[in-house]
């Protein structure tokens, strides 16, 4: 398709969500009609295919197509409700060095004539994996928690994208795990804190919740699913990739006795660079 869109979500550290938004997001983006395909660029852990529920319908891998084995859209596993949600599943028995980056690159290319997103999930952290997932993207999401070591980790990370040609036009944050009881005790790290660390467009703000995990385990993301308040804040971010002005606070309505001026806290903590 023209105008294929191409997203990473990554992130320093493993641990902060990063598949879960890749399943929710896609789920989302493809319940608004759009074909979508998920790439698992985590090649020797696999966990994207879990959380789509698909773990038992996976035949082919990522590594089938780069080895010749089967053509990349025969490899692909359709999502049971979405039937314009697919998955590229990577495989346990691989390790990171069976992929290139011009492997990465040709099997986006393919892909490109038939989806209008494509999302990879990266590994996380700085190794082979992340390299092989950024090098095909347009778009990159970080994926950062509101602690120390999360955030220290995703600014290093933001480097290493700009290494990678990447600028602040195109690298988007969201923050995951958000508790605004912590932040009303001041116990979560200070405003001051993450501005120093990370300046990026804040694309989305998702707060704790015990359905994201409750889903997870179920291999049920929650954007399939209606009645739930973390559906609405895919739903914002979601729209926000598809250029639609939403303003954070339709994110922050979703918790639960949010603090009072939480939304001015959330509007300092992040702005553009420059």
């Amino acid at each position: 398709m023209e105008n294929t869109k191409v997203f990473v979500v990554t992130s320093g550290k493993g641990g902060v969500g990063k598949t879960t938004i890749v399943a929710n997001l896609g789920a989302t983006l493809a319940k608004k009609g759009y074909n979508i395909c998920l790439i698992d660029g985590d090649i020797g852990l696999k966990n994207l295919d879990i959380v789509l529920g698909l773990e038992n319908r996976v035949v082919y891998t990522i590594i089938d197509v780069v080895n010749g084995n089967k053509p990349v859209m025969d490899a692909l596993v359709k999502h049971k409700q979405l039937k314009n949600l697919s998955l590229l599943a990577s495989s346990q028995v691989a390790n990171k060095d069976m992929i290139s980056p011009e492997d990465m690159v040709e099997i986006v290319s393919q892909l490109s004539k038939h989806f209008h997103y494509i999302i990879i999930d990266s590994p996380a952290g700085i190794e082979r994996g992340f390299k092989n997932a950024v090098v095909a993207a347009q778009h990159a999401i970080i994926v950062t928690t509101p602690d120390l070591t999360a955030i220290s980790d995703a600014d290093r990370v933001v480097g290493l994208l700009e290494n990678q040609g990447y600028t602040e036009k195109n690298i988007s944050l969201i923050v995951n795990r958000i508790k605004p009881k912590l932040v009303k005790r001041n116990e979560m790290l200070s405003a001051e804190d993450i501005k120093d660390a990370l300046a990026l467009n804040l694309l989305g703000i998702i707060p704790d919740s015990e359905e994201i995990l409750i889903s997870t385990n179920e291999g049920n993301p929650l954007s399939v699913t209606q009645g739930n308040r973390l559906n609405n804040v895919f739903n914002n971010i979601s729209d926000r990739i598809l250029g639609k002005e939403i303003p954070l606070e339709k994110d922050l309505s979703e918790l639960d006795h949010a603090p009072e001026g939480f939304v001015e806290f959330i509007k300092r903590l992040f702005h553009r660079r420059g």
